[in-house]
């Protein structure tokens, strides 16, 4: 894998230190991803060591795996905080990259590397979507001498049940270059249990090794632990009837390393989940794309090990090159909670085959309602997506552009979701959540982003009459809005609310530059015009002396005004520079070492949206003081879950929220440095 070569590019750029222990400016992740391949199938560590508590799935919930390794005799634990009694191996190093987490251990005179590769490349929307994940274990002597070595891997069926109260049943298979282990829920209610923290209860997981790499068998966890701690071979369950989860029925492998001298020894594993259907759309089953040219199970696992090598490599160039441009824009710190956001966001997202045979990618508002293509959580997560591959984007669009064309939608704004995840069925319209000008500036903005990316506005013109459309509502309401909600809902109701307001002035000012790039000059220019003139009135209405107001009509207040980002990484030329300039200087006087504050009512703020304000600096200085703050709360806050996106700046505590895309707001950096942006956007991979 060459993972000597990624393990020293933080060393390199002078991002980390050489050893874990003497680490001080290295990021110490909240949680660290482990298995990150879509909402269901999110396995993370909640903890500085990976032998200090068990692995969790996104919501704290135990999806447990373990791994013990024998070194001459001796037993060690590198995975896992069971059993008590077998001593830890000393963690040496800990990095996580885009696509993949490694971790060093030490013991018995031999160095452990445990790799966890998720290749979510961007470009590739065949291996994107892939539902797997490899397991790497890298062995080699430290000391000089010979060590016979033996590994340990085991999963339970918390991967695949959402109540202890549930049963599994499992079965094993070989074929000509795989050994695997299969385990479900015996009870395959598929698509029956939707909402925010409830965990996948239908399907398949999938462990598979090389054959005769590993002894294979499904085993009572407990007991098979502290067999192979021992020494002796974990005994076998009967295969292929139900059994309950608790105490814990479990896919084992043992890998027979042999004597182990300095020359590297490998062995991987591969940990696969077939949801058989994803996703509900309009009350259609969707199957997942990795299936689009008919491919199975069986086919899915022995392409995930034929290209392992391949993929192996494409992870790694790609993790090195997209390492080095987050750190030539935003500085080592930039780079490692950007790096750290990255399977985060691709983990709440799904990739499916569309009903006409294109396809959509869905996404769950995780930890916060459960919500299914949430527009204001696409929002904070589109710069990810606009750098990476703006395809990404539009097919996270679609779903809601198609539904408010479609009839259903009686309204001349923007919805807000598609119903809850992952059950994108939309609710009775009355009923859903309203954040009319949010929603539709949104909406345009985004879509403003992907012509933008893509040197066109094909993808406008397919929509052109329901864009107009918006367009005309916040030419109509968005200059100065009623008591409406905006994105940051747990703010509550805010009428003449400015950053909103600015919000809708950026979404008219995308509008025209859509329509100047599908020749329709009057319309541009007229709504050119308009957003000027909005833009003129809104820094006489805002004004508060060296700041701009929270609301209209509330003076003494502030807010941050990220949604101003957008003039620009758009270059929409609506607002005069020294507005930006203005807020930037004014966020950096309210900075703490956690960050600056949302906005003047509370001390609380939002990790999308600081980057976001951050991104408005002028210099490469002025971002990383403004973009430190967020590093420090990743760093230091004593809140153990997966990255935050709402916390106080007090004392970097979490304040609500885990695990949600919208981290993905942290590369709205580079999007402010149109070489890169075009670089990442054609595909450098």
């Amino acid at each position: 894998m060459g993972l000597r070569k990624l393990l020293t590019l933080f060393v390199l750029l002078g991002a980390l230190m050489p050893a874990f222990a003497a680490q001080p400016d290295s990021l110490r992740p909240p949680a660290v991803p482990l298995v990150t391949v879509d909402p269901y199938f999110s396995i993370w560590s909640f903890a500085d060591q990976l032998t200090y508590d068990t692995t969790r799935h996104w919501s704290g919930a135990p999806m447990t795996m373990e791994s013990l390794v024998r070194i001459d005799g001796k037993t060690y634990r590198i995975m896992g905080d069971e059993p008590q009694n077998v001593e830890p191996a000393r963690q040496v190093s800990l990095h996580v990259f885009p696509t993949q987490t490694i971790y060093e251990f030490e013991a018995g005179g031999v160095r452990i590397t445990l790799s966890f590769l998720t290749p979510d490349l961007p470009h590739d929307l065949d291996v994107l979507s892939r539902p797997v994940t490899y397991l790497t274990w890298t062995v080699q002597s430290l000391d000089g001498r010979q060590h016979r070595v033996r590994l340990y891997y085991d999963n339970t069926g918390e991967l695949v049940t959402n109540s202890p109260s549930e049963t599994v049943t499992q079965f094993l298979g070989t074929d000509s270059n795989l050994d695997f282990a299969r385990i479900g829920n015996y009870t395959q209610r598929i698509l029956e249990s939707a909402g925010d923290r409830v965990r996948i209860n239908w399907g398949y997981l999938y462990a598979a090794a090389p054959r005769s790499s590993s002894t294979f068998d499904f085993i009572t966890q407990a007991e098979a632990i502290r067999s192979f701690a021992r020494g002796r071979l974990p005994e076998p369950l009967p295969s292929g009837v139900p059994e309950p989860t608790a105490p814990g029925i479990a896919m084992g492998f043992v890998f027979q390393l042999g004597t182990v001298e300095a020359t590297p020894v490998s062995r991987h594993l591969i940990l696969a989940y077939d949801e058989i259907y994803p996703i509900e759309y309009f009350h259609q089953r969707m199957r997942p794309w990795w299936q689009h040219a008919g491919m199975t199970v069986d086919d899915l696992l022995e392409t995930a090990e034929r290209e392992y090598p391949r993929l192996a490599a494409r992870s790694e160039a790609f993790d090195e090159k997209l390492i080095k441009d987050l750190t030539a824009v935003g500085g080592p710190e930039y780079a490692q909670v950007a790096a750290l956001a990255y399977r985060q966001t691709f983990a709440a997202n799904k990739l499916v085959i569309g009903p006409d045979g294109k396809p959509l990618m869905f996404l769950k508002e995780i930890s916060s309602c459960g919500c299914a293509q949430t527009a204001d959580v696409i929002y904070p997560e589109s710069p990810q997506l606009l750098l990476l591959n703006p395809k990404l984007l539009e097919y996270s669009l679609t779903p809601l552009l198609d539904y408010a064309r479609s009839g259903k939608w009686p309204y001349p704004y923007a919805p807000h979701d598609l119903g809850v995840y992952p059950l994108d069925n939309a609710r009775v319209p009355s009923k859903m959540e309203s954040m009319p000008v949010e929603e539709t500036g949104n909406m345009l903005l985004m879509i403003g982003g992907i012509a933008k990316a893509e040197g066109n506005a094909s993808f406008a013109a397919a929509y052109w009459p329901l864009l107009s459309q918006w367009a005309n509502y916040l030419k109509a309401n968005g200059l100065d809005p009623g008591d409406q909600l905006c994105t940051d809902d747990f703010t509550g109701l805010l009428a003449h609310n400015a950053n909103l307001s600015l919000k809708a002035i950026e979404g008219l000012g995308s509008y025209a530059m859509l329509a100047r790039m599908l020749g329709k000059i009057q319309v541009s220019e007229s709504f050119q015009a308009t957003a000027k003139n909005y833009a003129r009135r809104w820094m006489a209405m805002a004004a508060d002396g060296d700041h701009t107001r929270l609301a209209f009509d509330r003076p003494g207040t502030w807010s941050q005004k990220y949604n101003l980002v957008w003039d620009r990484v758009l270059g929409l030329d609506v607002f005069p520079p020294g507005v930006a300039r203005q807020e930037v200087g004014y966020y950096q006087r309210h900075a703490t070492a956690f960050g600056f504050p949302l906005d003047s009512r509370s001390a609380f703020t939002k990790l999308d949206w600081e980057s976001w304000s951050a991104a408005m600096a002028s210099s490469d200085a002025a971002f990383q003081a403004l973009f430190s703050g967020v590093y420090n709360f990743a760093n230091r806050t004593p809140t153990r879950v997966p990255l935050s996106d709402w916390y106080w700046t007090v004392d970097g505590t979490q304040a609500g929220f885990q695990a949600r895309p919208v981290v993905g707001g942290v590369y709205m950096r580079m999007l402010t440095h149109p070489t890169l942006w075009k670089k990442w956007t054609s595909g450098n991979e």
